[in-house]
This record gives structure tokens, C-alpha cells and sequence, in this order.
């Protein structure tokens, strides 16, 4: 392995300077600066930090987290949390940050660059990229939906509307709750179960085609439109989330939500479902996996300090969940004191109709026989709740206690809290439209800047990998966005909500994993884990580590084969299920796939793995043809191989081949060269530029 210069005291070594200027040398056809001759880079670190927290922070830290933290032992869920994120979590993001700055490219390019035959891991996080995009923007759709009713006095969700041919109530609105009637069926319409397709929900539709123009629009001139918006729509949710966090501790029974949150229940750590959640939660929120973290950082400059970068976007993701958390149990806690508080006057309501002779004997229990039944407030909850643990047995069946806490354990996740309890609360607050507008505006842009960095995973790959796409960025961006719009007609017909359940719980969500099982054992054991961290050693001018080492060789790659084969076996051991809504019951059920649905999971978990086995099989067979051609082709840069060995796209400028040329400045050599002859090849640049310089100016591959 070549040694790198010695850095000389008082004085920019000169291997240094030449990848610096390499960074800023190049420009695009639109006289954007380039790290590479036509690849883009960021204006700022601040631009590339919040497009990174952007990606990451999204929805599921709003209302997964917050579940699974109520679910599952509250204090005790985020200390095993962090435990995980320390050591699972950062050193998978800082991997692969830091394979993205060395090589420069998307996903296909970093894992093709360790060995032709890895090539299809990139593949298969494209395809899996598009899968979570599908499913993503039908979110934000419901989001602009529910914006858009959000300019109304009162809120269409805040009372039952009324039976125009019988003037009653409508009976599954009067079942169920005012906020439940409007979702599944004035924003959803939804079925019975998935067997029921029914047609499409046009409303709905109109609100994907929306969300997919303003993806489109916000990327067309790829990072550099993005990130404009990312300033925004990153930011943004930060301050609705303080707003909210600030007007819910205003509100009766906030602390009891927070109490509630942070009461710790240590006996959890003994059950393996929590540990398997609490992963799963630490691998989403940090989006490995889908290449978007490869493709943001591969526009950074060389000698970014990509170590700091993932701790401090993994230490704001935590936060990040931190908040939203403290947010909506404050607001949970408000809803669940009115709903208890309700009770009470329901109660009391029903004692005034029993004879007043023994209405008066029950309630001298509450030592105030002169109460006004009829006026709640002049009972607390606390008293009703000791009054009632004593007479319980003397009122009978239709008189029921009134628990906060029960309402507090029924866990909401999901689409459920979002547009269920928060929406119910929201009706409460006075100027209702505001709070309503403010917090779906905020959801918009949670699920905006996530599905930008989801896009720049499909798309950075393929611009980087085939040059014909790179030279038509606008096309091939609103190309996709037009493909997805019409694939994503799937979730907008009357059962949409159901594909959508299936796809982030299956068909997102195992592929991921297996992506990232090939990833690290592509660092650790194919390319290896001393060779990487010299590799980054060249990049940030100190050594990470040792620890990195044993925890990318074993702890991670144990930890990921241990939550695929758990998500495996509660797949063999439990059917897959879904929550249904029976508008005849005006309730939710489960109810398990039919077998068409199990088959269709199936093959989306099938097609998006099978990438990797057929690249490793295709470059297999292959290779021994290739191998000689390209090693005719090299000519006199074979005996020089042991020159790229190491990470740095500067080291090559001092090979003794020949000194630095303006061509080199222009086309740093990428990293991850590996010495096996087999595996060895010259970059795809580099070997155009060979055959004819005069191309330069139109290639766009990096």
C-alpha cells in the first residue's frame, strides 16, 4: 500500500492542495462549480447539513417514535434507543457518508467501485428508494389535503354532519368520532378491506398529481433547486414544533402526558420485541439503506470532516424525536384529561336521573352532598376517581370509571395520530384553522425534505452511472416524477390506505435491510476494515477509531442479521395483518392478507433483493473475459496499481507516471481502488478521456 507524502511544517502539502483545488476546478453547462468537471457541489456546509437533517428527520420521528416510546416502556425505550444508536446507528451513517466523500458518486458507483460484482447492492437501494417515494408523497397528499380543509370555521372534522334524508346524525359518525368519520371516509373513502379495491378517490388523486409537481419542481435542477427549498421546509418544523411544544404546557394535564412519557418501565429490556423495534426505529431514522446519505455527501468536498457530520446529524435526529415526543404526549396528555373530564359529566349527568333520594345517599361519598350533577367542573378527577372506587358496585354498569390513564394507553402511531388525535385536539384549541394550518403545513415539510433526499437516491445513481441520463438531468427528474405519479394511482383508489400499510411495513422495509447487510460486509470483509479506515485517514488527515473497526466487522453486521431474521420469523410465525375501518361497526379491525396480497409482498421484496445476486453472478461470469481486455487496455498503468490503493483522490497526482495535468485536476481520481487484478479498472471517466479528450465537455458520468 503506497505511502502518503509527509506533511511538511509550515506549508500546504502539495497532494493536498491539488485535491482542494480539484474540488472547485471543474463547472457545468450552467456554470455551476463541480467537484468533478460536471458534478455539483454545495454551496455551503450549512446547506449540506440541513439537506442531510432534512433526509433524515421525517415523519416517522413525529408520530413512530413517539409510539413506540409510549408503547414500550418510555424512559426505558430511549435509553436502549441511544444505546443502539452509539453503536449500530452512527458507525453505519458514518460509513457511509464516508464511502459516499471518497468516491463521489451514487450508490451504484460507491459499491461497483470495491468490486464490479457488488454493483447490484446500489441497484436494489434504487429500487427500494422508489418504493418509499411510491408510498411517501401519497403522505404528503393527505397532508395538502388536509391543509387545504384546514381554512374553515368551524373545522369540517370537528362535529358529525347530519343525515340529509332523516336529519339525524350520521350513524357511523355518531359510532365512531367526528375526526374518524372525516378521515376514512371524506379524505379516504375507504373500503370494507384490501379485497375491496372500489375506484379512484379523485380528490386524492388531484392532491398526488400536486405533491409530485412540487418534488418535481424543487428538483429539476438537481441539489442546487433542492437545497434552496431544503432552507425552508428543514427548518421549518423545528419552529412548529417549539410553537406547539410552548401552547401545550399551557394546557390542562400536559404534565400528566409527560410523566407519563418519561416514566421509566426497565422491566422492557427483557423483551426481544422491544430490542427488535427499537433497531428497526434507529436503522429508519437515519435512513441507511436507501443511498440518499451516499448520494448527499458525495457532492462534499474531499477533506470534509465526515465523522463529525454523522455525529452531529445522528445527535439532532435523537433530539429531533425528543421533541416531537415531548409535543405530542403534552398534546395526548390535554386530550386525554378532556376525554376523562368528559366522562365525568357524562356520569354525573346519569346520576341526576336516578331518584334523588339515592343520588343524594351516593354522592355524600364525594363529600359534598349539595354537588350540581349537571356542572362538571364542580367535581375533580381526582375526587371522582376515589368516590368511584368505593361506590362502584352501588351505581351499577351504566356509571363507569373515568381513567386518564387508560386513555393515555391507548397507543395512536401513525397516520392515526396524525390525522386522528392531533386533528381532535386542534378542534379544541381556540383559532382552531391556525393551529390545524400550521401543524399540516408543517407535515408537508417534513415529508418534503425527506422525499428530496429519497429522490436524490434514485436519482444520483443513474446520472453518475450512465452519461446519457446524466446530460438530461430535467428530463430524467420529471420523468420519474411523472412514472411514480402514475404508478402511485395505486394508493389513491378507495383502498390506497391499505397498499400503503403494506408497503412501509413489508415491502420498504425487509429490502432495506438486506441492503445494508451487503453493505457492511462489503466494507468489512470484501474491501476491508483497516484499508477503509486508512482510506479515511487520507480524507480527514487523522484516524478514526480502532473501535469503528470491531464495531463495522461484528456488532453491526451481527445486529442487522439479527433484526432481518426476527423480522423474518414474526413474518413465518405471525401472518402478516392490516388494520381495516368496518363502516358498519364505525370501528377498526385486523385482518390478516388474503393470500393475493401475501404474494404481491412477497414478490416486491423479491424484485428489490434480487440486484445483488444477479450483479455478483453476471460480473462473475464476466470477469475472466473482461479482466484480460482491461488489463490490454491499461497497458502501462498496471505496474502501477499499488498507487491506488488508498482512499484519496489525491494521491495519484504524485504516481510517478507522470505529473499533474489539468485533465487530472478536472477528473480527481475516486477512491476504493482495490489491488486484486480481477477487480482492478480504470474510473469510467477516465477511460473515455483516453479515447478522446475532446469529449470531455458533454460526459457527465463521474
Amino acid at each position: 500500500m503506497a505511502e502518503k507524502p509527509p506533511l511538511d511544517s509550515g506549508e500546504t502539502p502539495a497532494w493536498l492542495g491539488q485535491s482542494e483545488t480539484q474540488l472547485t476546478a471543474g463547472r457545468d453547462p450552467d456554470g455551476v462549480e463541480t467537484c468533478d468537471a460536471d458534478r455539483p457541489a454545495w454551496d455551503s456546509k450549512v446547506q449540506y447539513v440541513l439537506a442531510q437533517v432534512g433526509f433524515s428527520v421525517g415523519l416517522g420521528n413525529v408520530w413512530r417514535f413517539p409510539y413506540l416510546c409510549h408503547q414500550n416502556g418510555g424512559g426505558a425505550f430511549m435509553l436502549l434507543y441511544v444505546f443502539l444508536l452509539i453503536i449500530v446507528g452512527v458507525p453505519l451513517f458514518f460509513m457511509e457518508l464516508a464511502a459516499g466523500q471518497s468516491i463521489r458518486q451514487g450508490s451504484i458507483g460507491v459499491w461497483k467501485h470495491i468490486s464490479p460484482k457488488l454493483a447490484g447492492i446500489g441497484y436494489s437501494s434504487c429500487i427500494v428508494c422508489f418504493y418509499v417515494a411510491l408510498y411517501y408523497n401519497v403522505i404528503i397528499a393527505w397532508s395538502l389535503f388536509y391543509m387545504g380543509n384546514s381554512f374553515q370555521y368551524p373545522l369540517p372534522w370537528e362535529h358529525c354532519p347530519s343525515d340529509v334524508t332523516t336529519n339525524d346524525t350520521v350513524k357511523e359518525c355518531a359510532g365512531s368520532s367526528p375526526t374518524s368519520y372525516f378521515w376514512f371516509r371524506r379524505a379516504l373513502n375507504i373500503t370494507n378491506s384490501i379485497d375491496e379495491s372500489g375506484e379512484l378517490n379523485p380528490i386524492m388523486t388531484g392532491c398526488l398529481l400536486a405533491a409530485w409537481a412540487i418534488v418535481s419542481l424543487a428538483m429539476i435542477k438537481g441539489i442546487k433547486s433542492s437545497a434552496k427549498v431544503m432552507y425552508f421546509s428543514s427548518v421549518f418544523p423545528y419552529v412548529v414544533l417549539f410553537i406547539f411544544l410552548i401552547r401545550g404546557l399551557m394546557l390542562d394535564g400536559a404534565m400528566e402526558g409527560i410523566t407519563f412519557m418519561f416514566y421509566p418501565k426497565l422491566e422492557i429490556w427483557g423483551s426481544m420485541q422491544v430490542w427488535r423495534q427499537a433497531a428497526t426505529q434507529v436503522f429508519f431514522a437515519l435512513g441507511l439503506g436507501y443511498g440518499s446519505v451516499i448520494a448527499y455527501s458525495s457532492y462534499n468536498p474531499v477533506h470534509n470532516n465526515c465523522h463529525r457530520d454523522a455525529l452531529m446529524v445522528s445527535g439532532i435526529n435523537f433530539a429531533t424525536s425528543v421533541l416531537a415526543s415531548l409535543v405530542v404526549f403534552v398534546v395526548l396528555g390535554f386530550r386525554a384529561k378532556n376525554i376523562a373530564l368528559r366522562c365525568v359529566a357524562k356520569n354525573l349527568g346519569l346520576l341526576s336521573l336516578m331518584p334523588s333520594f339515592e343520588s343524594a345517599q351516593l354522592l355524600v361519598g364525594l363529600g359534598r352532598p349539595g354537588i350540581n350533577v349537571t356542572d362538571p367542573s364542580s367535581v375533580s378527577l381526582a375526587e371522582y376517581r376515589e368516590w368511584y372506587g368505593h361506590h362502584s358496585s352501588a351505581v351499577g354498569p351504566s356509571i363507569t370509571d373515568c381513567s386518564l390513564e387508560e386513555e393515555m394507553n391507548k397507543g395512536v402511531e401513525g397516520t392515526g395520530l396524525a390525522f386522528i388525535a392531533f386533528t381532535e385536539v386542534m378542534a379544541l384549541f381556540p383559532a382552531s384553522p391556525f393551529w390545524s394550518t400550521l401543524f399540516f403545513l408543517m407535515l408537508l415539510n417534513l415529508g418534503l425534505s425527506t422525499m428530496f433526499g429519497t429522490m436524490q437516491g434514485i436519482l444520483t445513481p443513474l446520472m453518475d452511472n450512465f452519461s446519457l441520463l446524466g446530460r438530461h438531468r430535467t428530463l430524467l427528474t420529471v420523468s420519474s416524477c411523472a412514472l411514480g405519479f402514475l404508478i402511485g394511482l395505486l394508493f389513491t383508489q378507495r383502498s390506497g390506505n391499505y397498499f400503503v400499510a403494506m408497503f412501509d411495513d413489508y415491502s420498504a422495509t425487509l429490502p432495506l435491510v438486506i441492503v445494508v447487510i451487503f453493505e457492511t460486509i462489503s466494507v468489512s470483509w470484501v474491501y476491508g476494515t483497516d484499508r477503509f479506515l486508512d482510506d479515511i485517514e487520507v480524507m480527514l488527515n487523522w484516524r478514526p477509531p480502532v473501535v469503528y473497526k470491531y464495531l463495522w466487522k461484528y456488532v453491526c453486521l451481527l445486529s442487522m442479521v439479527g433484526l432481518l431474521t426476527a423480522s423474518l420469523l414474526r413474518m413465518f410465525f405471525k401472518r402478516p395483518t392490516y388494520t381495516a375501518w368496518n363502516q358498519t361497526t364505525a370501528s377498526e379491525i385486523t385482518l390478516e392478507y388474503p393470500g393475493w396480497a401475501l404474494g404481491m409482498i412477497i414478490a416486491l421484496i423479491v424484485f428489490a433483493s434480487l440486484p445483488v445476486p444477479i450483479g455478483y453472478v453476471y460480473f462473475t461470469l464476466k470477469t475472466p473475459r473482461a479482466g484480460d481486455t482491461r488489463a490490454e487496455e491499461a497497458g502501462g498503468h498496471e505496474t502501477h496499481r499499488e498507487f491506488y490503493t488508498k482512499c484519496s483522490s489525491t494521491e495519484q497526482l504524485e504516481s510517478p507516471r507522470r505529473g499533474p495535468t489539468e485533465e487530472d485536476e478536472a477528473h480527481p481520481r475516486a477512491a476504493f481502488l482495490p489491488t486484486g487484478h480481477e477487480n482492478y479498472r480504470l474510473l469510467p471517466q477516465l477511460e473515455e478521456e483516453d479515447d478522446d479528450d475532446d469529449d470531455d465537455e458533454q460526459d457527465t458520468e463521474v
